[in-house]
């Protein structure tokens, strides 16, 4: 993947994050967010066609999917409820939380630390290792390993004499 398309892709998933959050306090469906956001954020379409895909894509399906995100959040949020976490918080952890789960081809490393660089961005460096230690929780719970997704990267072998 190139720089502009993860560029792009941190992009998508920063306005698939502020959907969410029209969605949560907006009161506002899936559909209206998405279709009250592009024009409103992106009218001269800077964000090509397959990445505003991609943002409804996470919107739609971690609406869709809240019930068994949360479900997730409740097991690996120790001593906290979903309800009672900071909105965009919450909001990031189930977006990242639908990405794991639906978006295989994506590393499991690349979605926490796009969460985590989102969560730092709205609201701080506080929330950080807050959504850092849930995230791999769940990453761990799911069977996705941290460098690439669902395969171990082997480590390169030292073909030096004496050393293996």
């Amino acid at each position: 993947m190139s720089r502009a398309d993860a560029s792009g892709r941190r992009r998508a998933r920063e306005a698939a994050l502020q959907m969410l959050y029209q969605c949560e306090v907006g009161r506002a469906s899936p559909h209206e967010a998405i279709a009250t956001y592009w024009p409103a954020h992106d009218p001269d379409h800077a964000l090509d066609p397959p990445l505003r895909d991609f943002a409804n894509t996470l919107v739609r399906g971690a609406i869709a999917r809240v019930t068994e995100i949360d479900a997730l959040l409740t097991a690996h949020a120790q001593n906290w409820r979903v309800e009672r976490m900071a909105a965009i918080d919450r909001l990031v952890l189930r977006l990242a939380v639908f990405e794991l789960l639906a978006e295989p081809g994506t590393p499991a490393k690349v979605v926490i630390n796009e969460a985590i660089e989102l969560v730092r961005s709205y609201t701080g460096d506080e929330a950080v290792g807050f959504v850092n230690g849930i995230l791999d929780a769940v990453r761990k719970n799911l069977g996705r390993d941290g460098d690439t997704a669902g395969a171990k990267r082997e480590r390169p072998r030292d073909t030096e004499k004496g050393k293996a």
